[in-house]
């Protein structure tokens, strides 16, 4: 069943006991920087095959013996990293429709590599000459303007670092019976990364908008020309023209040679290959906003324009795939965030929400970014239910799942930020489950 998770035996089991900050083991995260695994780690060395002395000479390994390959004009993952990749779904009718995921559960930290960024696409990816591309502002404007990508070189550019979640992620919690995936399968339509370029605010003072002006329609230069209605306030605000992706420039597949960025936003409206922003007074209902990313609601009627990704977390370590080998200490580690700002506190439970410990977060906290959270968890090998809970610097917290289904028809799928919830049996499987 995949990875199995190596676990820390630790003697002094009446220290983790007096540490203890909550039901079923969890124990306060000051124990780790107290010491407690300090002879955990001396046993291990000792108990190694190997001597310190024997690791030069002829019992060397073999890539000690000879000289390394020469340098490579690109780098490359080792392929011992081979099975950390993309999870895909193909959508019916056209290979370039569909999604892939990032690997959550086989990653660490924040940051997102360019490699392993998520991706939806609607109609493949087109290949752009950048030096053919511009980008287009016209309609409510008493200025309209195109700016090539040389003429956006030009501009002042910041950097800032920022999640992009597909609205539709975590979807399959919403399903009558609990799914049995990874966490990457769950919850991998979210990558976050290290974003450089141009304020739109700054563009658009150029254009010069209208003062009735209050939406703005983004096009991409796909062959879908995929359309998305955005309120004018929020490309005034943090809105970006991302020209950068972890220092080096967007790759096709997340928008090269530009994209919008609007933090915190779902996933769909931070356009890709960004060719035209039309300034309006109102919404255009496109297809990709009316037919996809709306809410059915009980009595029939469905939500639109939900723009914000509410605050969310999920543990993705240990999660299904991975194997408990044995009782013992344990690490629970997972991802949070919020389209409303930064992670102000993340709670664990190892006992299906009877008692919550706080993990501690992992800095520094950015708002709207990935926060990594941590907690060390003496398992005493008998079955348990792992789950977390985030709340955001706004004061918005995440439902159980009860609550959230219960705000939508059968078959919604956008926004889940329920709580979820990971069984551990006896043999150390771990499954989804719902609590």
């Amino acid at each position: 069943m995949g990875a199995a998770m190596g676990n820390l035996h630790v003697k002094n089991s009446s220290r983790l006991r007096d540490e203890a900050v909550a039901g079923n083991g969890l124990i306060n995260r000051r124990t780790l920087l107290g010491g407690a695994l300090f002879g955990a780690g001396i046993a291990a060395a000792r108990a190694g095959s190997v001597d310190a002395q024997d690791i030069v000479g002829a019992d060397a390994p073999e890539w000690m013996k000879t000289p390394g390959r020469p340098f490579s004009a690109y780098g490359v993952p080792s392929k011992w990293q081979e099975k950390v990749q993309r999870i895909f779904t193909l959508g019916a009718g056209r290979a370039g429709t569909g999604v892939s995921r990032t690997p959550l559960h086989l990653m660490e930290g924040t940051i997102t590599p360019g490699g392993l960024h998520f991706e939806r696409h609607h109609n493949g990816v087109p290949d752009i000459d950048p030096s053919r591309h511009e980008l287009f502002i016209h309609g409510m404007v008493k200025r309209p303007l195109a700016f090539s990508l040389d003429a956006l070189m030009r501009y002042p550019m910041e950097t800032s670092v920022h999640f992009v979640e597909c609205a539709g992620n975590s979807g399959a919690y919403g399903a009558p019976q609990p799914a049995q995936m990874t966490a990457g399968e769950m919850n991998g339509l979210i990558s976050c990364s290290e974003w450089t370029g141009v304020r739109l605010s700054t563009l658009l003072g150029e254009a010069d908008v209208n003062k009735e002006a209050k939406w703005v329609i983004a096009e991409g230069g796909d062959a879908a020309a995929m359309s998305r209605s955005i309120p004018l306030e929020k490309c005034m605000d943090d809105a970006m023209i991302a020209l950068y992706q972890n220092g080096e420039a967007i790759r096709p597949e997340q928008g090269f040679p530009m994209r919008l960025l609007l933090p915190g936003f779902e996933g769909n409206m931070n356009v890709k290959w960004l060719r035209r922003l039309n300034v309006i007074d109102a919404p255009v209902d496109a297809r990709d906003e009316t037919s996809h990313y709306t809410e059915l609601m009980p009595g029939g009627k469905a939500r639109q324009f939900m723009f914000a990704m509410d605050v969310k977390s999920a543990i993705v370590k240990p999660s299904f795939g991975m194997t408990m080998k044995g009782a013992g200490l344990y690490e629970i580690s997972g991802l949070a965030w919020s389209g409303a700002g930064r992670i102000s506190k993340v709670e664990v439970s190892a006992d299906a929400g009877k008692t919550w410990a706080m993990a501690a977060l992992t800095g520094p906290v950015m708002p709207k970014a990935l926060t990594r959270f941590r907690l060390p968890w003496q398992w005493d090998g008998r079955p348990s239910t792992l789950m977390s809970r985030a709340t955001d610097e706004a004061g918005g917290t995440q439902p159980t799942r009860a609550a959230w289904v219960a705000q939508y028809a059968p078959g919604q799928g956008y926004h889940n930020n329920a709580i979820q919830s990971w069984a551990i049996d006896a043999e150390g499987t771990v499954k989804n489950v719902y609590a």
